[in-house]
């Protein structure tokens, strides 16, 4: 057991979230232990800020394409400060702020992780800040500027404009020169505008045809976490060398039957359809691709990356969309308000 002491000298001891099994967010667990030791290329991170992300969601039912088995400490990703490093760390490292993408295991006060897998947060960037663009804007940076690689004066489609990646990712798109369309409810229409965003309802509007008017020869990219018949939707959209980028099946969340499935019918699909002669393309995103078979490569990308979305932040191309701040111990309530679909941007919980 490593003794860890908080800034007054008192002994800190390890508090974590668990998901026992498929649950209600009442049914997370609340575990205490010892803080971890750091081991070989290890790093010990004070959680500052982690956050309910979509796969939470999906990981509470169950549906989570890849998850663990239960139970197991959910959370995608971190934001805290280096505590202890292990074997063949540099020291140095000891007390700088970091972010990390973890998957799970970032709902705890004190984590453990690979020391190439943390990128230093730069000074002026707070920790709920930079929470919300760790996931998020790995995910909306790579999917703009490595699949779709829309030019300046293009137009692109959003869907969920509002949400967590919709957010940053509207932004980074109007900061290199491109008109969003974005879908959302209507109560999130004033604040899209205000970002140069094109909004539809897709409530109450017909998105196909109001799409079609806003861009008659279609978009050169769609964004598309919601899946199902959106996304067949989005792929006739498309202009003539326009690309598709599809990183969800938000519409299936609360089906019942195989969590794979609604994954393997979306890869049918885009390998169809990139199949055709039709100039254009189709991707299903998934930030964790290429870690397997190229772990440095995938790290000095991810690194690169969100180094690139911290440095749009600090030039004021992004804003930090944070919903609200609730201590680890309350996930389960900040989980039922990520879910309630009322809120924009991330919902963040802090030690």
């Amino acid at each position: 057991m490593e003794v860890v002491m908080n800034a007054e000298g008192l002994v800190e001891g390890l508090v974590e979230v668990v998901l026992p099994g498929k649950v209600e967010p009442e049914g997370l667990r609340i575990r205490h232990g010892a803080v971890p030791t750091a081991g070989p290329g290890q790093v010990l991170v004070r959680m500052e800020a982690t956050g309910v992300s979509f796969a939470e969601q999906q990981m509470r039912r169950g549906r989570y394409y890849d998850q663990p088995a239960f139970p197991f400490v959910p959370g995608y990703d971190l934001v805290g400060t280096v505590l202890a490093t292990g074997e063949g760390v540099q020291p140095g490292l000891t007390g700088t702020r970091v972010a990390a993408l973890l998957k799970v295991g970032g709902w705890a006060s004190h984590v453990l992780v690979d020391a190439a897998d943390v990128v230093e947060v730069p000074d002026g960037i707070g920790a709920a800040q930079a929470e919300t663009l760790v996931v998020n804007g790995i995910t909306a940076w790579q999917m703009l500027h490595r699949k779709a690689r829309v030019r300046a004066g293009g137009t692109v489609l959003v869907h969920g404009a509002n949400g967590g990646v919709g957010s940053v990712l509207v932004q980074l798109a109007r900061a290199a020169g491109v008109k969003v369309i974005g879908t959302a409810s209507a109560r999130h229409h004033e604040a899209l505008a205000e970002k140069g965003v094109v909004p539809v309802d897709y409530r109450t509007e017909d998105v196909v045809t109001r799409v079609r008017e806003l861009a008659p020869g279609g978009v050169d990219a769609v964004f598309d976490h919601v899946g199902g018949r959106s996304v067949v939707d989005s792929w006739h959209l498309l202009a003539p060398g326009g690309t598709l980028v599809s990183y969800g099946s938000a519409s299936t969340r609360d089906d019942e039957g195989s969590k794979q499935w609604p994954v393997l019918k979306l890869l049918g699909r885009v390998w169809l359809w990139n199949a055709l002669p039709n100039r254009r393309r189709a991707y299903f995103f998934n930030v964790w691709a290429g870690r397997a078979l190229a772990r440095n490569r995938f790290r000095a990308r991810l690194r690169t990356d969100l180094t690139q979305v911290f440095a749009a932040f600090r030039r004021g191309d992004v804003t930090a969309e944070i919903a609200a701040q609730l201590p680890l111990t309350r996930a389960a309530e900040a989980m039922r308000l990520a879910e309630s679909g009322t809120v924009a941007g991330k919902v963040v919980l802090n030690p």
